[in-house]
């Protein structure tokens, strides 16, 4: 019991240093650069680093607990949902962070339930399930691309509230965010697109029409808001104007909102290796890759 009063006065106070050093606004805001001054890159990773070694901890009490959870990223076209998730999961373990990103539905799922096919890969115990865009493509880019009817719109925004309390009230934490960003900064990140061949995949056709409806993007995001947005599973907004500290601001959210704590686990050695004996390196012609570098 000690041990434990211990384990947890530890984590508090390491979370509260956590907040003070390195939240660029107080807790519940989300800074924008002009309000805080650029973040260098080395402060940055400096503290993603940090970052990072709690999100391995919660994916171990994660599993160690049987948790269930479920993070929804939502937001207009280049406003850094896929950055922030890269960020997030470039150093756990897939098996437990498991990205959901579905393509168009095929023939078969469009004539099913609409939300039967998210349902499925929402988490089992000791998994954290991050969905890339989610159910709420009905909400946004099927509404104003018109691939639904007000009508399908209207019911899906009626049922999504009583849908999701029964997602929570199964034993799943639900985290649902949106990145807001800026029209000056979507036009200036698209364009990069265009420019960049390596980000050129990033631009699709439906990319650029949805680039020229902004404000039916916005009238879709209030109206989602207003049926969504619940005591049981609310929308976090975050700007993201400066990617950075977007990232940042996300990630130490996800991590204050998910109650957790560290797993004893033994210390890590490594054993002896064998000895060679009779082992002796084979005379094979190897097909090395040339070294070019």
């Amino acid at each position: 019991m000690a041990g434990n009063r211990k384990a947890k006065k530890e984590r508090k106070t390491a979370k509260e240093n956590r907040s003070r050093d390195h939240a660029p606004a107080a807790r519940g805001e989300v800074s924008s650069a002009a309000d805080a001054g650029a973040l260098s890159n080395k402060e940055y990773l400096s503290i993603l680093k940090d970052f990072h070694v709690e999100l391995v901890q919660l994916q171990e009490w994660v599993k160690h607990a049987g948790a269930k959870v479920c993070i929804v990223f939502e937001g207009r076209d280049g406003a850094g949902k896929g950055g922030t998730i890269k960020a997030i999961t470039e150093r756990v373990s897939p098996r437990v962070f498991r990205v959901v990103a579905l393509p168009a539905p095929t023939e078969r799922e469009k004539s099913q339930m609409y939300l039967q096919r998210y349902v499925t890969h929402l988490p089992a115990a000791g998994e954290i399930v991050i969905f890339d865009r989610s159910w709420y493509n009905r909400a946004g880019v099927e509404r104003v691309m018109g691939f639904a009817t007000d009508e399908q719109v209207k019911g899906f925004l009626a049922i999504v509230p009583l849908v999701e309390k029964a997602i929570v009230e199964s034993g799943v934490i639900l985290l649902k965010y949106w990145l807001e960003v800026s029209p000056e900064e979507q036009t200036r990140r698209l364009e990069a697109r265009v420019k960049d061949g390596r980000k050129i995949w990033k631009l699709s056709p439906m990319d650029l029409k949805s680039y020229s409806r902004w404000f039916e993007y916005s009238r879709a995001r209030d109206d989602m808001f207003a049926a969504t947005d619940t005591s049981w599973a609310p929308w976090y907004v975050a700007r993201s104007d400066d990617k950075k500290r977007a990232r940042l601001n996300i990630i130490r959210h996800i991590l204050d909102r998910i109650p957790h704590e560290s797993v004893p686990r033994e210390k890590v050695k490594l054993p002896k290796r064998q000895k060679q004996g009779d082992y002796r390196d084979p005379n094979y012609p190897f097909k090395f890759i040339p070294e070019l570098h």
